[in-house]
């Protein structure tokens, strides 16, 4: 050991800067705050979005439009789909079940049926919701339409 390679022990130093201990500290004084203002106060404290009186982003922004709360979201599923879930498993009903074990949706997810594709084979199929279109292609082929 020698006097080049002297260090304090583990712990035995203060890294953080001692505010308001006298002049000779060097963070006397003002206590590192600066002159006035609200932040050298005692019991500032700045609200999340204040950007120092300019008007703040959240103002600045338009907004438009509204959420509704009532909406309710669907998972689409066309009939090409339905077509061939059918084709596969050789099914002649398809309901919420099948799709749930085929993994076109989770549980708590509700089903409307579109009109994309063909369907060639008479289907009854159980959902929450058909469009137009849909609902004529399936009773086209006398298949049968039923609301979960």
């Amino acid at each position: 050991m020698e006097l080049n390679n002297l260090k304090p022990a583990e712990g035995s130093v203060r890294k953080e800067k001692r505010i308001g201990r006298g002049q000779g500290s060097g963070h006397g004084g003002t206590s590192t705050r600066g002159h006035k203002g609200a932040k050298s106060r005692s019991g500032y404290s700045s609200k999340r979005s204040f950007q120092g009186g300019q008007m703040p982003l959240q103002r600045v922004v338009p907004k438009f439009g509204f959420k509704n709360i009532n909406r309710v979201e669907y998972k689409a599923i066309n009939l090409s789909a339905l077509q061939q879930l059918a084709d596969d498993l050789g099914l002649a009903t398809i309901d919420f079940q099948t799709f749930l074990e085929a993994g076109f949706v989770s549980k708590n997810d509700k089903v409307k049926i579109l009109a994309k594709g063909e369907l060639k084979s008479k289907l009854d199929v159980k959902a929450h919701a058909f469009s137009k279109t849909a609902k004529e292609a399936i009773e086209k082929l006398e298949g049968t339409t039923e609301l979960i």
